[in-house]
C-alpha cells in the first residue's frame, strides 16, 4: 500500500506504474473516492461536534418547553449523523478496496515487458553437464529408483498429488537442514512458521485481494499460505520496533500450499508445479532506506546463489520485467536452475524487495533514534524449495547406470554418496 498523500501528489507516477505492470487501475476513481471520503469525514466530525455542544447546552436549559425543543432538534441531528456515518462507512470501504489495488512503483532499473518471456538475463553460473548417454527425466529417474509414487499420490490427494519415498524424502530433509545451517551461519534466526494464517496477513503482503483464487481457504476462515513470507510479515503486524533492533534477518521453514488456479494445463507431469510443497524462506525487515533495501536484496540473492553453487547446480539470474513483477514488488530477481531434460533454466528462487509497501499494509513501524515513526522495508527470497529443486539435482547428477550422485554438501545428512 502506498500513502494516499503520495498517490495524490504523484498521480502520473501511479498511472505509469500500472501501465508498466500491465494492471488495470483507475487513479482518478481512487481520488474521487478519497475526495468523497474526506468530505463525509469533515461533515461527520462537524455534526459530532455540534451534537456534543447541544448535549452540553441541554443540561443547562431550565425551561421545559425549550428543553423539549432542543431534545427534538438533537434527535434530528442524531438521525442525520447516523445517515452520514453509514455513508462514510460505505465510502471508506470502497476507498480501502481501491487502495489495496494500487500497484507499487517499480524501480527504474526494472526493464519494461509483458511477461516472463521479457525477463532479462544478468548472469549465468555453473557448467551445463555433457552426458555421453541419453539422460532421463526426473520422473523416469525417480520411478526407476523407487523415489516417488505419483499414482497413489493422485489416488490420495488428487491432481498434482505425490508421495516422496526413501532417499527422495531423505534428500528433501537434507536440503532443508543444509539451507537452514547455511543461513544460520550468516546470522539469520531460524523459524518454523505457521501455514494457517488470517486474511489480514495475505492483505499485508499483497497476495490479497488479487490472488484469492490461488489460496486454499478453511471452514474456520483461515488460509493456507504459499510461502513463509506471509506469516513472517505478519509476525510484527501492528507493532512498533526500535531502529537499533533492525535489520531483522530470519530464515523460516514452512509447508506451502497453492491452488495453481491460473496454471491450468501447465507442468501437469512431474514435480515442478504442485499444490503442496515445502520451502525454506529468507525474510528481512530493515530501515526505510532505498539503498539499505538494495543492499539486502543483493545479499538475499547472493545467499541463494551460494546454495546453488554449493549444490553444484548450473543456474542463471534474471531481472523480472515490469509485466512479471508483482503488484507489491519494487524489483524481483528470479534464479533459474538448469533442467537437462527440458534443456533450459527454470525458476527455482524468487528474490524481491518492496520498500514500505507491505509494512504499511501490515502497520509495521519502527521508532528512529530521534523519535520519528517510520514504516519498515521488507524483503524475501527462497533459500530452497522442495521438491522442485530435486528435479535439477537428480537430472544433473544422474549417471549412465541410472543412479544419482549425491551432491557433496548433502552427503553428511544422508550418510551416502550415491542413490541407486
Amino acid at each position: 500500500m502506498l500513502d494516499i498523500k503520495f498517490i495524490r501528489e504523484n498521480q502520473g507516477l501511479i498511472k505509469e506504474a500500472a501501465r508498466k505492470k500491465r494492471v488495470e487501475f483507475d487513479v482518478q476513481e481512487l481520488i474521487n473516492a478519497d475526495d468523497k471520503r474526506l468530505k463525509l469525514l469533515k461533515e461527520v466530525e462537524e455534526m459530532r461536534a455540534e451534537q456534543n455542544a447541544q448535549n452540553d447546552s441541554i443540561v443547562k436549559i431550565k425551561d421545559e418547553k425549550e428543553k423539549n425543543e432542543a431534545i427534538e432538534k438533537m434527535k434530528k441531528l442524531k438521525d442525520q449523523l447516523t445517515i452520514r456515518e453509514n455513508e462514510l462507512k460505505i465510502t471508506e470501504k470502497e476507498w480501502s478496496e481501491l487502495m489495496f489495488l494500487v500497484p507499487n512503483i517499480p524501480d527504474p532499473s526494472v526493464p519494461e515487458g509483458e511477461s516472463e518471456a521479457d525477463n532479462q538475463e544478468i548472469r549465468k553460473r555453473g557448467e551445463i553437464p555433457q552426458f555421453d548417454f541419453s539422460p532421463k527425466s526426473h520422473i523416469e529417474l525417480m520411478e526407476n529408483l523407487n523415489l516417488i509414487d505419483l499414482e497413489r499420490g493422485i489416488k490420495v490427494a488428487g491432481f498434482r498429488g505425490y508421495f516422496l519415498k526413501g532417499d527422495a524424502a531423505r534428500l528433501s530433509m537434507a536440503l532443508w537442514n543444509f539451507a537452514m545451517d547455511k543461513m544460520i551461519q550468516k546470522n539469520f534466526e531460524p523459524f518454523i512458521a505457521p501455514s494457517l494464517v488470517k486474511s489480514e496477513n495475505l492483505f499485508a503482503t499483497g497476495h490479497f485481494p488479487k490472488s484469492k483464487e490461488d489460496v486454499y481457504k478453511t471452514q474456520d476462515e483461515l488460509y493456507l499460505t504459499g510461502t513463509a513470507e506471509i506469516p513472517m510479515t505478519g509476525y510484527f503486524r501492528d507493532e512498533i520496533l526500535r531502529e537499533e533492533d533492525l535489520p531483522k534477518t530470519y530464515v523460516a521453514f514452512s509447508p506451502c500450499y497453492r491452488r495453481e488456479a491460473g496454471s491450468h494445463g501447465k507442468d501437469t507431469k512431474g514435480i515442478y508445479r504442485l499444490h503442496e510443497f515445502a520451502k525454506v524462506e529468507q525474510f528481512i525487515l530493515c530501515e526505510a532506506d532505498h539503498q539499505e533495501s538494495v543492499k539486502w536484496h543483493e545479499e538475499l540473492t547472493r545467499n541463494a546463489e551460494e546454495i546453488l553453487q554449493d549444490l553444484g547446480i548450473p543456474y542463471r539470474v534474471v531481472v523480472n520485467c515490469t509485466g512479471d513483477t508483482g503488484q507489491a514488488n519494487v524489483k524481483t530477481y528470479d534464479i533459474e536452475s538448469w533442467i537437462p531434460s527440458e534443456k533450459k533454466y527454470r525458476e527455482s528462487h524468487s528474490s524481491s524487495y518492496y520498500h514500505d509497501f507491505q509494512a504499511r499494509r501490515a502497520n509495521i513501524k519502527y521508532r528512529t533514534k530521534d523519535g520519528k515513526l517510520l514504516f519498515a522495508h521488507t524483503l524475501n527470497n527462497t533459500a530452497i524449495a522442495t521438491p522442485r529443486i530435486l528435479i535439477s539435482i537428480l537430472e544433473n547428477y544422474q549417471q549412465k547406470d541410472g543412479s544419482v550422485i549425491v551432491p557433496e554438501v548433502l552427503r553428511k545428512y544422508l550418510n551416502k554418496d550415491i542413490i541407486s
